[in-house]
């Protein structure tokens, strides 16, 4: 029993870490996605970025409506020198998308007063999806099965473990998270020289965990079933935030920085599989959490394996509150326009990931918050055509603890470019590419997933790549 359980354990553990990484978006305007630096912006999507500078922007109401299409690959490329009588060497592609993603903006403004909106998905977003299965999932059912068969000398005649070449697994993990959020802004011009603005977003996260694995013996040796394992849960719950931001314009420089409060995000799992069928004998943790409760299950749990891995089980008992918060944000920014023609900017952003709560308190394993500097230049070609380039350089902190099979996370550098083009005195096109090369992270384990005296190394690696066009009105 106690193998069974650690076996879904470990699989709990890989879930939790699909949902459970860091967890703000910034880019929502295609003014962002070509010229990034946008902290310092008086324009339409200032209604995200900077808030108190509308009280600078047009005089009535405008519009904006931005689309991007997203592509991004998140591989993990395995080592084991020494593994069952082998060498294990295996990439696990991953493959992360999104639907078209929307982002709406809105503002008036009338004297000294601005009122804006932005409606978008705000934090993770997106759907990832591994059709090999992830190295949690494989090498430890691999070690299992070969540990389980000796023990119980389950196997083919002629020989009394059941080894690698014996069976075929079939595997799959998946998951989904979006952090959809509203946000209303009031803005006032307090001098000539100086705006200060307040703001509150509402956000909802959706997300699910979902994942199996089949081993079955070779057609030649019966096919039968080793293993299968199920885990089905989604999860949802509501957080929001303040905001404040402030804003000093005076002749070609702006300056603006902006406070995003620590969203408090509680979800509440709707757990439809967690189960694992072994050698034909099936333990279904979910009917047992049904019948007798979460706390007698788990207390089971915790008095035969330890409370550590009880506690990645429990993240995804029915009805268990897991956190998903959002970091409090600072940011900082200035931008300066050297010529009528031409414009730069520089901003830097801070998120306090190491005090926003993540599942299993992952955020205990990063070395600092998340850095971010960004630098921006655009330049009217003539009156109807802007051009912009941008880059950005990411620092997130990372451990070897906080890195997992389905949520890491890769220091990167980002570039990006694109054009606003005027189609009349009140439409403006935005159109934009951008993508981040990112560093390799390589994870060296002396007891691989937990496999005595198995010594094995994961390297991280993902792309990133972003096409965007969006609309301003002005009326």
């Amino acid at each position: 029993m106690k193998k069974v359980f650690m076996l879904i354990a470990m699989a709990a553990a890989t879930m939790t870490a699909e949902a459970g990484g860091l967890m703000t978006n910034t880019n929502y305007h295609i003014a962002f996605d070509r010229m990034f630096a946008r902290g310092a912006t008086t324009e339409i999507d200032g209604a995200y970025s900077n808030p108190a500078g509308l009280a600078w922007g047009h005089e009535g109401w405008q519009l904006s409506l931005n689309l991007q299409k997203p592509w991004q690959n998140r591989d993990i490329e395995t080592d084991i020198p020494a593994f069952l009588g082998s060498t294990f060497h295996q990439k696990f592609n991953g493959k992360a998308s999104a639907p078209i993603v929307p982002a709406l903006f809105a503002s008036y403004k009338k004297e000294r007063w601005a009122v804006s909106t932005m409606i978008g998905i705000v934090g993770s977003g997106g759907f990832v999806e591994y059709d090999e299965g992830i190295p949690m999932f494989n090498v430890m059912t691999m070690g299992k099965i070969y540990e389980k068969s000796v023990a119980a000398n389950i196997a083919d005649p002629t020989s009394p473990v059941i080894a690698p070449n014996m069976y075929g697994i079939d595997s799959e993990v998946k998951g989904k998270q979006y952090i959809y959020g509203g946000q209303v802004n009031v803005a006032y011009k307090v001098t000539d020289c100086l705006s200060a603005a307040v703001g509150l977003r509402a956000n909802y996260y959706d997300g699910y965990n979902r994942g199996y694995v089949t081993a079955t013996t070779l057609p030649a040796l019966g096919s039968q079933q080793l293993m299968d394992l199920q885990l089905d849960v989604i999860q949802r719950g509501w957080g929001f935030a303040p905001i404040v931001s402030v804003d000093y314009h005076q002749g070609p420089l702006t300056l603006a920085a902006r406070y995003e409060f620590r969203t408090k995000i509680n979800t509440t799992n709707d757990t439809e599989a967690l189960s694992v069928t072994m050698m034909g004998q099936k333990t279904d943790i979910k009917a047992t959490a049904e019948q007798v409760g979460n706390a007698t299950t788990l207390a089971g749990l915790a008095a035969s394996m330890g409370d550590a891995m009880a506690a990645k089980v429990k993240d995804f008992m029915p009805d268990e509150e897991v956190r998903y918060d959002m970091p409090a944000l600072l940011v900082v920014a200035a931008q300066y326009a050297f010529t009528p023609r031409l414009r730069a900017a520089v901003e830097y952003h801070f998120f306090d990931d190491k005090n926003a709560k993540m599942a299993n308190d992952r955020q205990e394993t990063l070395k600092h918050g998340t850095h971010e500097f960004l630098l921006g230049a655009e330049y009217d070609v003539s009156d109807k055509v802007t051009v912009s380039l941008g880059g950005q350089r990411t620092d997130y902190g990372l451990s070897d603890d906080y890195q997992s099979h389905t949520s890491f996370a890769c220091d990167s550098y980002s570039l990006g470019c694109g054009a606003a083009i005027n189609l009349s005195e009140k439409m403006r096109l935005n159109v934009s590419y951008f993508c981040s090369l990112y560093s390799d992270y390589k994870k060296e384990q002396a007891n691989y997933q937990g496999l005595p005296s198995i010594k094995g190394t994961d390297t991280f690696s993902r792309t990133n790549h972003v096409l965007g066009l969006g609309i301003d009105y002005k009326f």
